[in-house]
């Protein structure tokens, strides 16, 4: 037998077998034979995969979502990830409103306090807005990307070996190739883990620096003198509530974080004996009957009592008493 004769032979021999693996897998397909079956430990690691797969596109997707919450500008930013070409640079939110407050703040004049104020108010915003970039870029790199790398790497490559099955003598290299890669689930959840602790680091560096920047701004507004609230009016009313009497009498907090002093005559009648009528600023409901309800703009009798708390006077109306909020009062001459 010449080597032409062997080759030919062999040539055949591999058809042969080729075929009737073929038609196995055919018969496979169509349920007319039994599969080749994986061992138990293999079939294992194949759905633990599966599990870390779908969870890990969950996770990426809402990870997307929360960093980008328009849905057109994922898209976008997506289809110029497919065209492998860098999406153009936009202005963010806090930044654009950033502006606005600046540009409006400049407008109105930096001399103003509404302008000056607004000019604070839009520098913290546009520093928002860079931590919110910085953010989103940190979690891209560290967070998303190693995910987005699993699945379209690793776990594509496992998806494709169980394909190999066809042939058996490569399913036999394949399934180990495939073996390998599955027991390194553990490591890419490792790696996940470490990826996640930079996710959930950077949004701490995010919160806190948005922390940070309210506070300073908080501090800037709190110097401004209290008559720039309102050249008109000597207080700021209160969020009414049922525990407005921890408020002090001295001083309150408006929402804006400016600390108005509160009227020195309603102080006075607290260091002095006998009654006064009192005009109601706001309305007030009792929070029990120990209060007495008010009314905008009516006139009450008002005196003090003897161990009361200093944020609250005794009222009188009719035949009507009760405790009254001080800075709900204005004293009437």
């Amino acid at each position: 037998m010449n080597i032409m004769d062997f080759n030919v032979k062999k040539l055949a021999a591999d058809a042969g077998t080729f075929l009737s693996r073929a038609v196995q897998f055919t018969e496979e397909k169509l349920g007319q034979a039994e599969k080749t079956e994986l061992d138990a430990h293999l079939e294992n690691l194949l759905s633990k995969a599966e599990c870390t797969k779908v969870w890990t596109e969950k996770i990426m997707k809402q990870t997307e979502v929360l960093l980008q919450p328009n849905p057109n500008a994922r898209i976008e930013e997506f289809v110029y990830e497919k065209l492998d070409r860098k999406a153009p640079s936009r202005i963010n939110n806090p930044e654009l409103l950033g502006q606005y407050m600046i540009d409006a703040g400049t407008e109105f004049g930096p001399g103003t306090a509404y302008g000056n104020a607004l000019i604070k108010c839009g520098e913290t915003q546009k520093r928002i807005g860079t931590a919110d970039r910085e953010l989103i870029q940190t979690s891209a790199l560290n967070f998303l990307t190693p995910l987005r790398n699993f699945i379209e790497g690793d776990y594509k490559t496992i998806a494709s070996e169980q394909e190999l099955r066809i042939t058996q003598s490569e399913f036999d290299r394949q399934a180990e190739i495939t073996r390998l890669l599955l027991e390194g689930i553990s490591s890419t959840h490792a790696h996940h883990l470490r990826c996640l602790n930079d996710f959930v680091e950077a949004q701490m560096t995010y919160y806190a620096q948005c922390y940070q920047y309210m506070l300073d701004l908080q501090k800037q507004l709190g110097s401004f003198p209290s008559n720039y609230c309102n050249n008109n009016q000597t207080s700021v009313a209160p969020v009414p509530s049922a525990s407005s009497n921890v408020i002090g009498s001295s001083a309150l907090t408006s929402t804006s974080g400016l600390v108005i002093t509160s009227p020195t005559n309603l102080i006075d009648l607290k260091e002095c004996s006998g009654s006064r009528k009192a005009r109601v600023l706001y309305d007030y409901d009792a929070a029990n009957s120990s209060e007495l309800s008010l009314l905008a703009d009516e006139v009450i009798t008002v005196f003090s009592v003897v161990g009361m708390d200093s944020d609250w006077l005794m009222g009188e109306r009719g035949n009507q008493k009760g405790r009254v909020p001080i800075t709900y009062l204005e004293l009437l001459n």
